[in-house]
């Protein structure tokens, strides 16, 4: 089992460290720059060029039924779900077959609302529930993969 993290702009990082490690799960932090990474052999950090979607191509690459990917990209978890991976947000939102069209089209729209001058909001600040559901989820999931 292996979590691959999106990790430029990712809140919980230090949770994936956590609970990968109780579960015997490699981690992945995968970047457009160095980042600190705790010194451990599961543990590995790769550093992809800062080229555009450098970094979703290199976890799309990697991503397996094997692994977990915590990415808020839309269209990287996409990609991932077709590889056969598990995809979560970091507010422990799980991306699915089911959710992904709808996902998509939603991104599609905010982003043609944007381009017409629309003002939107963005998303709700990142909270406390947010870190304890992304917990839970991803205890579940990690429970669910070392059952296989």
């Amino acid at each position: 089992m292996r979590v691959l993290i999106d990790a430029d702009a990712c809140p919980v990082k230090d949770e994936i460290y956590r609970v990968a490690k109780r579960h015997g799960a490699g981690v992945t932090v995968v970047s457009n720059a160095w980042l600190r990474i705790p010194e451990d052999p599961s543990v590995e950090r790769v550093v992809v060029s800062d080229g555009f979607d450098a970094a979703d191509d290199w976890i799309a690459e990697h991503a397996s039924t094997d692994s977990v990917v915590v990415t808020s990209d839309i269209l990287l978890a996409g990609r991932c779900l077709e590889a056969g991976a598990a995809v979560l947000a970091p507010n422990g939102k799980p991306f699915t077959a089911n959710s992904i069209g709808g996902a998509i089209a939603t991104r599609a729209l905010m982003a043609d609302l944007r381009a017409g001058g629309e003002q939107l909001g963005g998303p709700p600040p990142f909270g406390k529930t947010d870190r304890s559901n992304f917990l839970q989820a991803l205890d579940q999931v990690l429970v669910r993969l070392s059952r296989r």
